[in-house]
């Protein structure tokens, strides 16, 4: 007979768990028949003892299997995106839409901001009326209708996930490369994919740093995909600056639309070209040249943004927000300048992040309410040309002690030098 406190010494003395002992062990989360101080205890053991990809791969299915697998019937291929979190990252946002209209159903499932990385979900809800509380007919809907639709987690999606998320949060075991490639890839592979591309960030504003650490989490999740017999690869992408120049959440809906009007910054349009590229070769409808040209076209000839404003009038929103004055109003805008003439040769992009978190774009704790209008317009990054006095960052704030806060995290946030910076590229390794 199975019992947890022999599937935990085990892991603590550096075993390797069999998929029965991983099932027995999930189960029991699920039912509560093991208890919180086990399940932290077991989390502890796998936090140093570490798991192969076999064991990795068996975390992951049984989690999936721990609620409702989606499956669609749909005509053709069901893909998605993950990033790992980044400041600025609206990649979502163009995405969804851009790949329904190159023919692929995306049953995006995300999440809120917290930390200081911002949430897909929070960006969508400062449109007006957009619901991203759909269950699993109203999804398929959606799909049917437009072939993209973005929405937040089900209670009834990888129950086993939410409960262990809760404790690794309590108990220090968050960086566990085996158990966030797991509950990554549960919710994801959960949705019946036919293949999915992952955007894993690594610099000072990526929650894995250092690039082996990003490369091995990549890794990691590919091979849960290949286990499980869906097509996966993984960018590892720069996040030594911040995407485009919005950082908050109508801020990034904006600056989304520009994008998929064909317009908006250059590495937000290079990095969604880019993906959407990557999933239009991985599904068989051509090279990834080809799926860089359709892409292109898409969001230069309208037929993306037509399929933006599809998804989210069929999630209840107004598309037209965007375009009224009113959608990115504040009390109060102020400018940080540059001290000298010279080159931003360096930021801290997590100080950028924890900036529009403090103006209140993000949350600190689970329970913090988002201000969807304030945010920074990042006007200067790293590798540019300052003069003393220019305007770098423009702060948009409703609350006049949070703008002095973001403020000074700002002035430790960037370095001036008077020669440029290496420049880097913002796809740094491809890995499948």
């Amino acid at each position: 007979m199975l019992r947890a406190v022999d599937i935990i010494r085990k892991k603590r003395d550096g075993g390797k768990l069999t998929a029965e002992e991983i099932g027995f062990f999930v189960d029991g989360v699920v039912k509560g028949t093991v208890p919180d101080y086990q399940i932290a205890a077991w989390l502890m053991a796998v936090f140093f003892q570490g798991m192969d990809f076999e064991e990795t791969t068996h975390l992951t299915r049984w989690m999936m299997e721990s609620g409702e697998v989606l499956r669609f019937d749909l005509s053709g291929p069901v893909v998605d995106k993950h990033s790992t979190g980044g400041v600025g990252d609206k990649i979502s946002l163009p995405l969804a839409p851009l790949l329904a209209s190159l023919g692929m159903y995306v049953p995006m499932i995300s999440g809120r901001a917290l930390g200081h990385t911002g949430g897909t979900l929070d960006k969508l809800e400062s449109i007006p009326g957009y619901n991203t509380r759909l269950n699993p007919e109203e999804m398929a809907r959606v799909l049917r209708e437009v072939g993209a639709t973005i929405v937040g987690q089900t209670e009834k999606l990888v129950p086993a996930d939410r409960k262990l998320y809760a404790l690794r949060d309590v108990t220090a075991t968050v960086e566990s490369i085996p158990l966030i490639a797991s509950s990554i890839m549960s919710k994801k592979l959960a949705e019946g994919l036919d293949a999915l591309i992952l955007d894993v960030k690594t610099g000072s504003g990526a929650f894995m740093r250092e690039m082996d650490r990003a490369r091995e989490l990549a890794r990691t999740m590919v091979e849960i995909g290949k286990g499980m017999g869906v097509k996966v690869r993984a960018l590892l992408t720069d996040m030594d600056r911040p995407l485009g120049v919005m950082v908050g959440n109508a801020l990034e809906v904006a600056e989304s639309v520009e994008v998929l009007q064909g317009k908006g910054p250059e590495d937000v349009r290079e990095l969604v070209v880019e993906l959407a590229a990557h999933l239009y070769a991985m599904v068989g409808f051509g090279t990834l040249e080809e799926g860089r040209e359709r892409a292109r076209e898409h969001l230069d000839s309208g037929k993306a943004y037509a399929k933006w404003e599809a998804m989210v009038q069929a999630q209840g929103g107004d598309p037209e927000a965007v375009f009224r004055e009113d959608f990115l109003a504040v009390n109060h805008v102020a400018v940080m300048e540059s001290p000298a003439d010279g080159y931003v040769v360096g930021m801290d992009t997590l100080r950028v992040g924890l900036a529009a978190t403090v103006l209140g774009a993000g949350r600190a704790k689970a329970e913090d309410v988002v201000d969807p209008k304030v945010g920074l317009r990042v006007l200067r990054k790293t590798g540019d040309r300052v003069e003393k006095g220019e305007p770098v960052v423009e702060i948009r704030a409703n609350d006049r002690n949070r703008l002095e806060e973001a403020r000074r995290l700002l002035n430790k946030a960037y370095r001036f030098g008077e020669a440029p910076p290496p420049s880097r590229p913002l796809v740094l390794e491809v890995i499948d």
